[in-house]
């Protein structure tokens, strides 16, 4: 076996995925602490403290508490080289989350065992049910008060549509948290400092033997589809559960996947081809730098630092010289790489989310990553018009990444931001002004119905102060309708002119 498919056998790629506070980052820190990549895991709340959370590296979201940005972070554990990918906790940054769902290999979704399946959970996970990857449950936080287990994981099933099987099981919650006990090895795992409760024991073990007659099988190909979800329960805080999750997960985890392109041909990992896709810009990782990193996750080929690849979009040569891997913002400068891996490429302009960049002569090209409608929108005004060079450079960087969309006025030069939800504004802001020292204002045009025009259809008298003509910054023509009827009126009157959603 060459070197390559050795490393390709221990590569595992995954993104943690839950609603915002169920503990999805204080999981996150647990994991780096088991390959002994931190000493420390800091919790993300401790606002006094000095120890924030290894994967929330943007200011905001160590002011915050919350992740608003997708971070990639590498470790190694048992003989497996793992690759996570933090996503943001938000709803408002879903369209992120989105994006980075398409670049892993399976899922691990961290549920609050007191809340259950909350909203952003469940529409996070019908995206991943699309592309039928291995989801993996946690349902974190049983050393607090929880909700009976059983009526967990009957929700889990009714809420999402997927079979779950329990691989391990809490016996009492909170302050009678007896332990789990190990369905596969058969044993209890005691929580340190209980006090015993052998009444609360009696009845976990009645409800464990209930679950070896009457629960579902263990079916690993059920599990590999999206079908059957192994089911953990556990304490990220109290790094309780997390070991035999982490180990578990790694026996039943798939290695990196084959890739369909826009022609329909199957890109296999193994393939000798190097070939990847970018799915994340991130700019000023390093705000002393004022770098823009973008995200590949490789798919096919090893990746030589050095090595000369196309990017299929515009048929551009490209070298890739200073590439680097990751623990969120602590990086190291990288020789090689396999499929499954995330790399970061130094950009200085030539990516858009969603390019494929390949070696060889053979072309490659991966399908376009999907961009949503935005729903809400402001107009956007720099405060001081003598830092225009940056406020014009802050505003293309930003929307680069994909974290807000940028439209124009149809004759004037005025921005008009779209975002899927109003924190995106606040980050773009904060950002703004910390990154690039620019002071902006905005002047809310409230929420729109956004749909896209083609070109030669579109004739300026259409627009009216019901539907404002803009431009996306590809130049494409986009009608901001001011709500539903307004567009049925306009579908009405102009039946020839085909609108366009996005996601």
């Amino acid at each position: 076996m060459t070197d390559f498919e050795t490393a390709l056998k221990t590569r595992r790629t995954f993104a943690i995925i839950s609603h915002p506070d169920a503990g999805k980052t204080t999981l996150t820190e647990q994991l780096l602490l088991h390959g002994g990549v931190i000493r420390e895991a800091g919790t993300v709340k401790g606002r006094g403290a000095k120890k924030l959370a290894s994967s929330d590296w943007m200011a905001i979201e160590q002011q915050r508490g919350i992740s608003v940005t997708s971070s990639v972070l590498q470790f190694d554990y048992d003989g497996k080289r793992i690759n996570i990918l933090d996503t943001p906790g938000h709803e408002d940054f879903s369209e992120d989350t989105y994006r980075t769902l398409m670049a892993v290999d399976s899922v691990v979704m961290v549920v609050d065992a007191a809340k259950g399946i909350e909203p952003q959970t469940k529409k996070l996970f019908e995206i991943v049910s699309k592309r039928g990857i291995p989801v993996f449950t946690f349902f974190n936080k049983i050393d607090r008060d929880a909700r009976a287990p059983l009526e967990l994981v009957d929700e889990l099933e009714e809420t999402l549509g997927i079979q779950a099987i329990p691989m391990n099981w809490p016996i009492g919650s909170g302050q009678i948290l007896q332990g789990i006990y190990d369905l596969k090895a058969d044993e209890l795992v005691p929580f340190k400092n209980a006090t015993e409760e052998p009444g609360v024991l009696a009845e976990g073990m009645d409800e464990v033997e209930l679950l070896k007659d009457a629960g579902n099988d263990f079916d690993e190909e059920a599990v590999a589809h999206g079908r059957l979800t192994p089911v953990f329960f556990g304490s990220a805080l109290a790094n309780f559960g997390v070991t035999e999750f982490l180990q578990q997960y790694l026996q039943y985890a798939p290695g990196p996947a084959a890739v369909e392109t826009v022609d329909d041909q199957v890109i296999e990992p193994d393939n000798p081809q190097f070939s990847g896709f970018v799915f994340k810009i991130q700019a000023n990782m390093d705000p002393r730098h004022r770098d823009r990193i973008a995200f590949v996750r490789i798919v096919s080929g090893a990746f030589e630092r050095g090595m000369d690849v196309t990017l299929a979009r515009t048929g551009k040569k490209l070298r890739l010289a200073n590439v680097t891997q990751f623990m969120a913002e602590e990086r190291e400068n990288v020789q090689g790489a396999v499929p499954g891996d995330i790399i970061g490429v130094y950009d200085t302009g030539n990516f858009q989310i969603g390019d494929t960049i390949y070696a060889g002569k053979k072309k490659i090209t991966f399908p376009d990553l999907p961009t949503f409608t935005p729903e809400y929108f402001n107009k956007v005004i720099a405060k001081d018009v003598m830092k225009q060079k940056s406020y014009h450079k802050g505003i293309t960087q930003l929307v680069q990444e994909g974290t807000i969309q940028l439209y124009k006025s149809w004759n004037a030069n005025e921005y008009i931001l779209g975002a899927v939800g109003n924190l995106q504004f606040e980050v773009f802001k904060f950002r703004m002004e910390n990154e690039y020292n620019v002071a902006i204002q905005f002047e809310p045009i409230g929420s729109k119905v956004a749909r896209w025009v083609p070109a030669d259809q579109v004739d300026p008298k259409m627009a009216s102060t019901r539907n404002l003509l803009v431009k996306d910054r590809y130049d494409r023509p986009v009608f901001l309708f001011e709500n539903q009827f307004a567009l049925n009126w306009f579908a009405d009157k102009y039946p020839d002119v085909e609108l366009e959603a996005k996601m």
